[in-house]
């Protein structure tokens, strides 16, 4: 009978439990990859159309997206291509395509590299719309978010999101009243890329006034404000070569 008060056999058997329980881990990961694929896939299928207007809101202060036994059908009806711009090469790839923009912003460290900006072009309405994804550091980590614009560049939509901003303070950026106020902003000031800064001193709460490119900020939450402009204008910044194409 093996002696179980050795040291040995307590090695043994801590080794035995590490590759049978990592192995049941990596069989479990393995597993549920394919559907947390689909959980990405619909996720982003979501805030895309979110920001174009599509959705189940019902009261006027909901933020509710749309099923995910639904969201894919709807996805593909509105949103007609996604384009990758790359420079002066522009190529159209698959819709179910995702393209990390936080790994093409660490890849364009690199002076030697082209950053990849994906695009996605819709159709609502009758009208033409271009979907912005975009990405930036809010006060204790990332921010991100998508942007609806038409050919002009004029805002007419959005969604934002964040990683573990302040509940009540910079979390509230994914809030209707924050993001309904960037609808009928500009990017453009005379003809020339402006941006829209998330703005302290604005003193336009219902945002009656779309042609300062100025939204009323977060009260409490000055940082996290100065992230959305900083990311706004950093991001959107780098398409404004491919909607010149569109007004030429």
């Amino acid at each position: 009978m093996a002696n179980t008060d050795k040291n040995s056999y307590t090695i043994i058997f801590a080794i035995i439990m590490v590759v049978v329980v990592g192995g049941i881990l990596a069989s479990l990961a393995s597993g549920l990859k394919p559907l947390v694929k689909a959980n990405e896939k619909y996720e982003k299928q979501q805030n895309v159309l979110y920001a174009l207007g599509v959705n189940d809101n019902e009261g006027p202060g909901d933020v509710k997206f749309l099923g995910t036994d639904v969201v894919e059908d709807k996805f593909k009806s509105i949103v007609k291509k996604q384009l990758l711009i790359k420079g002066s090469e522009i190529k159209e790839i698959a819709l179910d395509t995702l393209v990390d923009i936080k790994k093409e912003e660490t890849k364009a460290k690199d002076p030697n590299y082209e950053r990849a900006l994906p695009l996605y072009v819709a159709e609502k309405d009758g009208k033409e719309l271009f979907v912005i994804p975009v990405r930036g550091k809010g006060l204790w980590d990332a921010i991100w978010g998508y942007v609806a614009v038409d050919k002009s560049m004029t805002i007419t939509g959005v969604y934002f999101d964040h990683k573990g901003e302040t509940p009540g303070l910079g979390a509230e950026i994914k809030q209707r009243y924050f993001m309904d106020d960037f609808t009928g902003e500009s990017f453009l000031d005379g003809g020339a890329f402006k941006g829209i800064t998330v703005a302290k001193g604005n003193n336009d709460p219902k945002n009656t006034d779309t042609s300062d490119n100025e939204v009323d900020a977060l009260a409490g939450a000055t940082i996290t404000g100065d992230g959305v402009t900083a990311m706004l204008k950093k991001d959107v910044r780098m398409y404004v070569p491919y909607f010149k194409t569109l007004n030429n």
